[in-house]
């Protein structure tokens, strides 16, 4: 388990929460019923129903764990204007061809590439961090070096 804190914003925070609650009352009364069902039908080391319960409690408490100790070392983040970009700003960069692009810097846990938000923790994320409007800033990819420009903090 890491001891390095997770940004969230209030709203993936709040979510989680649900989703653990959830988990903690729901799926687990769900999954104790599913077992005591499947041990009703009696030799469990041939009993497909019992196995699959098993394995659905275990999915269940990993998750469980997991999101107790990502809500514990949880920094909530609220979008703010800032001169610099922080973890929840919303950028606007100039790739090489010139054309725009709007990313929203983001906690790992949030972060959706298909959506625009990217985790603070990738290349991107690293290289943009604490620049300012009108900073040009360069990060590794698999494809090589890019450079980019920052054209907007809102």
């Amino acid at each position: 388990m890491h001891t390095e804190h997770e940004y969230l914003t209030k709203e993936k925070f709040e979510e989680f929460k649900k989703e653990l609650n959830t988990l903690k009352t729901t799926k687990r009364k769900e999954i104790a019923e599913a077992l005591e069902y499947a041990k009703s039908l009696g030799d469990l080391s041939e009993n497909a129903e019992y196995h699959d319960a098993r394995d659905m409690q275990a999915r269940v408490e990993d998750r469980i764990n997991h999101l107790e100790a990502l809500l514990k070392s949880a920094h909530i983040v609220s979008h703010h204007d800032t001169g610099t970009v922080t973890v929840g700003s919303v950028i606007v960069v100039s790739k090489p061809d010139n054309s725009k692009v709007t990313y929203t810097i983001v906690g790992s846990e949030e972060a959706d590439a298909s959506s625009g938000k990217i985790s603070v923790r990738s290349p991107l994320g690293q290289a943009v961090m604490g620049k300012s409007k009108g900073e040009s800033f360069s990060f590794k990819t698999p494809s090589g070096i890019m450079s980019y420009k920052v054209i907007e903090i809102k």
